[in-house]
């Protein structure tokens, strides 16, 4: 066997990388603050564990999911600094503007805003990373980048129970504050507003040479880019979807056919939970998503074969969402799990950190051993999992294997003990196996595309972890919760899918050498001139 040539990494590299991680910690802290205040929201709204569900994952995700395919596109043949820019002052507005929600619908509004925002950020990081580092240090660099996912989801809660804490004890009349709000309105304003400061910084950063670092050199930017968007937008908006797809023979009463199950299996599960906005909106992302794939197969019939077109990846995407079902609602929900377990009320006294409340607490301890222990996890299995491949083309899909069991029998002890010392002393190790999956699944799906494909293989990967993951976990949940009456049953019914993703993740490693060896090959096949 021959030794893989080395490539030197720059130093502008590994610069551009840590403007990346901040962008993501600023994204997660804007995404995941919503945890820490759930016991604020439900009481001054009226809402309940299902609707909290849908506020963190269906209203955001699907419009985050949806809005990530076309800028995925565009960041395929865009500038993709100035996208992530653009996106950044966006999701940071709209979280700013959730603190003056002051009803469900106003906050749902919100948090679509932010999901739109959000979807131009991973996309663009993907592409770019991916053209800084060579392939054989690709997951380390991706899992790198995946560590603000995890640091900005720890901050968010020793931030948000800081500033509730604080501003409660300074008003605890909300009438009496500055523009009469509450300390949880005030929590997503001072977090939303830092992010447009950023934006000017991502603003600075150099495109680097598109497809050089895997011998395929491509401009960075194609001509008719924003008409391209435009199209893959008409392509996944309902209506707009109609006259898309009208203009290929035969798709269009394909796409009637559709709609019309979707909106049967929607109608029936709204009638089934009475969660109509649920439902609602996932049977719009579905057939959105359906339209797009329609779409995509006649306009970009390479990047189509090589994603949507090949089963396997279609099996890895679903795979890997189903690891985020699990992830995002444990994350989500075990701050409100504690709050309500352990403590007499979020502004009772805490009972490790002194001078603090209870919400303090809870947001200090969690958030910061999560965000250390995840950021580990995630960097060191991206690590393990680079090194793993280069003696095992399956290596990466092992990491994750592992990543969705390990935490099992650590997550039954959590939601079983009743010392909240042992609790704290547990959560971080968990948080540390169950991170460890998110570089090695993005580089593999990153390894089985051309380079013009990263940013769709970016949005491929998004789609899965939220339509599958983020929009069905942690609503999940919330409505066994309902339910049941007890949130602990919510969270561990979750891992009723893990032996699920090993079962598909196996499946997928028995060709994933092929897969990656084939692609020049298959997408020549489709059309492709390289």
């Amino acid at each position: 066997m021959t030794e893989t040539p080395r490539h030197r990494i720059g130093a502008y590299a590994w610069y551009a990388l840590f403007v990346f991680v901040l962008v993501y910690i600023v994204n997660f802290i804007d995404r995941q603050i919503l945890s820490i205040l759930v016991g604020d929201i439900k009481r001054d709204l009226n809402v309940s564990d299902a609707q909290i569900g849908f506020l963190y994952g269906t209203a955001f995700a699907v419009f985050y999911a949806l809005f990530g395919i076309p800028l995925g596109r565009l960041a395929d043949s865009w500038y993709r600094g100035r996208l992530m820019a653009m996106g950044l002052a966006l999701w940071s507005s709209m979280t700013a503007f959730s603190g003056f929600a002051s009803s469900f619908g106003m906050l749902a509004a919100a948090r679509i805003g932010v999901g739109i925002g959000e979807a131009s950020a991973s996309p663009a990081a993907y592409s770019m990373i991916s053209d800084y580092f060579p392939k054989e240090r690709r997951a380390t660099a991706l899992s790198i980048y995946s560590s603000g996912l995890y640091i900005g989801g720890g901050l968010s809660l020793p931030i948000g129970g800081f500033v509730v804490s604080r501003w409660t004890a300074a008003y605890p009349d909300p009438a009496s504050a500055p523009f009469g709000l509450a300390g949880w309105q005030a929590a997503f304003i001072a977090v939303g507003l830092p992010g447009l400061l950023l934006a000017l910084w991502v603003l600075s950063l150099r495109e680097p040479q598109r497809g050089a670092s895997d011998g395929l050199p491509q401009p960075v930017v194609r001509s008719g880019a924003w008409r391209e968007f435009g199209m893959e937008l008409a392509a996944i908006l309902p209506p707009l979807t109609f006259f898309s797809v009208a203009r290929f023979p035969g798709e269009l009463s394909r796409n009637l056919l559709v709609l019309a199950i979707v909106s049967a299996v929607a109608a029936g599960l709204m009638w089934l939970t009475g969660d109509v906005p649920q439902w609602l909106a996932y049977g719009l992302g579905i057939y959105a998503v359906f339209s797009w794939i329609q779409a995509l197969k006649h306009r970009d019939a390479p990047t189509f074969r090589l994603i949507w077109g090949t089963p396997l990846v279609v099996l890895l995407t679903i795979a890997f969402g189903s690891i985020s079902f699990v992830t995002y609602a444990t994350s989500f929900w075990i701050p409100y799990f504690v709050e309500q377990n352990f403590y007499l009320s979020p502004m009772a006294p805490s009972l490790f950190l002194e001078g603090m409340t209870a919400k303090e607490e809870v947001g200090t301890i969690i958030g910061w051993s999560a965000a250390v222990s995840a950021a580990v996890g995630v960097i060191l299995g991206g690590y393990v999992s680079d090194v793993w491949r280069e003696r095992d083309p399956r290596g990466r899909l092992f990491v994750n294997m592992i990543a969705a069991v390990a935490p099992i029998p650590l997550i039954a002890f959590m939601l079983s003990t009743d010392s909240l010392l042992a609790f704290y002393l547990v959560n971080p190790i968990a948080h540390m196996l169950a991170s460890s999956w998110v570089g090695a699944a993005v580089a593999t799906l990153q390894d089985v595309v051309l380079p013009r494909m990263r940013g769709t293989a970016g949005a491929t990967y998004i789609l899965g972890t939220t339509m599958v993951g983020l929009a069905l976990g942690p609503y999940y949940a919330g409505k066994i919760s309902v339910l049941t009456g007890d949130l602990g049953t919510g969270i561990f019914a979750l891992y009723a899918m893990p032996p699920l993703t090993v079962l598909g993740l196996w499946l997928a490693s028995r060709r994933i050498q092929e897969l990656e060896a084939t692609k020049v090959e298959r997408a020549r096949a489709a059309g492709e001139r390289i």
